[in-house]
């Protein structure tokens, strides 16, 4: 096995909170946490940040004129690259990469900007430098005042599980002795839903118990429905006495396209990332998955029965968190780990609604985590409490 990759902390915003002990709360309640957004054309089903963290954005932007004229996502991302700086005590570190990433990047500045365009056929000063991808690195390197490598990234849904891998290839190369990682996604406009109900995949804005029913086998119909979300996460090479968990496997793939959003009926990309990332460990141990299971039919469908292909009979927990919180894009995978954490740490399994019946007597104490974006660009990792 090769060094594993210390997790020294982890911070999150999502509509389960933003701090651990009130998202691991929200966890083990049964409700979910959407609700229905007016967008004007059409009311949706959405899964938002708490009033009190739009609020701690608000104050954000408005401490530095220089914020002010900065997205959402980006803002997100400050707000949580600066927790988990402080949690892993890099306050005195400055040489740290960071790779943020985003499916979509500056959605809510990007469409303000256009409209205006359109209006009055001009473009504000702003416009280009505050709407690009790599916005969102540079922000949080010149927030935490570091001068280290930064690089922000989109590879669709699995953005931030590609950023850990970017991550893991700088530690282990020699080329950076500390890594903050992470994503962020502010997707909630009328447009960005449209999107999605083009493609016949987002949830009946019909009140119902469950309106996402990721994982959830015998559904008729497709149940996704977007959150927002922001994670970052540092890492470090090797053991560390304040290690919260390690990554000690990992694997990718990318299937060739048959569709520009199709993933195949058995999710082969899946079935190539899951293999690269247990082949040096017996598939016993893994105690439960983490789908990335997205809430449609053929998302949840296909990744389950590429876990059957790689599991046999003998599968571990399976369970996934977007019944709750929604798709989050880019931030799904790094949520879906912060949950892996969580559970293992508790030594409690946070199961779906609607799954397959399981149950495991095992203690949680080692899970595999998955994430897939448009396409097939799939990633798998391996986390462990202890090595």
């Amino acid at each position: 096995m090769q060094t594993p990759i210390a997790i020294t902390s982890l911070s999150s915003l999502s509509a389960l909170g933003s701090n651990i002990v009130e998202v691991w709360e929200n966890y083990q309640s049964p409700h979910h946490f959407f609700h229905l957004k007016d967008f004007g054309n059409t009311i949706d089903y959405v899964a938002s940040l708490s009033n009190e963290v739009k609020a701690a954005l608000i104050d954000l932007a408005e401490s530095d004129s220089r914020y002010e004229s900065l997205d959402r996502s980006v803002l997100m991302a400050i707000l949580t690259s600066r927790k988990a700086v402080q949690q892993a005590g890099w306050e005195t570190k400055s040489d740290f990469g960071i790779n943020i990433g985003s499916s979509r990047g500056a959605t809510f500045l990007f469409e303000n900007h256009y409209q205006e365009f359109l209006q009055t056929g001009k473009a504000q000063t702003l416009a280009s430098p505050s709407t690009t991808l790599g916005n969102i690195s540079s922000w949080v390197a010149h927030d935490l005042q570091s001068t280290g490598p930064e690089l922000s990234h989109s590879i669709t849904c699995s953005t931030g599980l590609h950023a850990v891998l970017n991550g893991i290839a700088w530690l282990r190369a020699g080329m950076s002795s500390a890594f903050l990682v992470g994503s962020s996604e502010a997707p909630l406009t009328a447009f960005t839903i449209s999107q999605m109900k083009s493609m016949k995949i987002y949830a009946s804005n019909v009140e119902t118990d469950y309106p996402c029913r990721a994982f959830d086998l015998q559904k008729t119909q497709n149940s996704m429905i977007l959150g927002e979300g922001a994670v970052s996460m540092c890492l470090e090479l090797g053991k560390k006495a304040n290690a919260l968990a390690y990554i000690t496997q990992f694997g990718y793939a990318t299937e060739i396209l048959q569709h520009s959003v199709s993933v195949s009926e058995e999710a082969e990309c899946f079935k190539k990332s899951m293999k690269m990332a247990l082949q040096n460990i017996p598939l016993e141990k893994i105690d439960a998955i983490v789908m990335h299971a997205p809430g449609t039919r053929k998302g949840d469908s296909s990744e389950y029965k590429a876990i059957q292909h790689i599991f046999g009979k003998n599968l571990p927990l399976l369970t996934t968190n977007k019944w709750k919180l929604g798709h989050t894009f880019a931030s799904s995978g790094l949520l879906n780990m912060e949950l892996a954490l969580l559970m293992m740490q508790k030594n409690e399994f946070i199961d779906t609604p609607f799954g397959p019946p399981q149950s495991s007597t095992k203690k949680i104490q080692t899970v595999l985590i998955n994430s897939v974006g448009f396409g097939g660009n799939a990633v798998s990792i391996v986390m462990e409490l202890n090595v």
